[in-house]
């Protein structure tokens, strides 16, 4: 048991968050998306929506501080719509940094999974609970 890590990241999703680099990606996935056909490095955390993973990864990591979007969500298709209480919660989470959250096509995002470091699925049932972020520089 280490201190100071947040209880819902397993050991190998610590591991993923050491090796990655200033600008590497992490998917956070919700439970619908295909992660397995989009990504070989794939981390399942069913127990937790994606808004509680993403809180718990940014204790760990610092957000890219180069890109004007360092968060991006898949973007909705037409007809379709974001849950506004999901929306809410990402923006508690982020603070100062909710307006640097963009968003990406579906199938954009699909494909820039594939290069991504790795993806961490959850349990998140609300559709496009879909994030990606970009690592950042950890400074001293």
């Amino acid at each position: 048991m280490l201190k100071g890590i947040p209880a819902i990241i397993p050991p190998e999703l610590l591991c993923v968050l050491a090796k990655m680099g200033h600008g590497d990606e992490l998917v956070i996935s919700d439970a619908h998306f295909p992660a397995h056909s989009n990504n070989a490095q794939v981390i399942r955390c069913d127990a937790v929506s994606s808004p509680e993973m993403l809180a718990a990864i940014l204790k760990l990591i610092e957000l890219d501080q180069y890109v004007d979007t360092p968060v991006m969500l898949m973007d909705t298709v037409k007809g379709d719509s974001w849950d506004p209480e999901f929306i809410s919660e990402l923006k508690l989470i982020l603070g100062k940094d909710a307006e640097r959250i963009g968003k990406v096509e579906r199938f954009a995002f699909y494909e820039r999974t594939r290069s991504a470091f790795a993806v961490v699925v959850t349990g998140e049932s609300r559709c496009y609970g879909n994030i990606i972020v970009k690592k950042g520089v950890t400074f001293a």
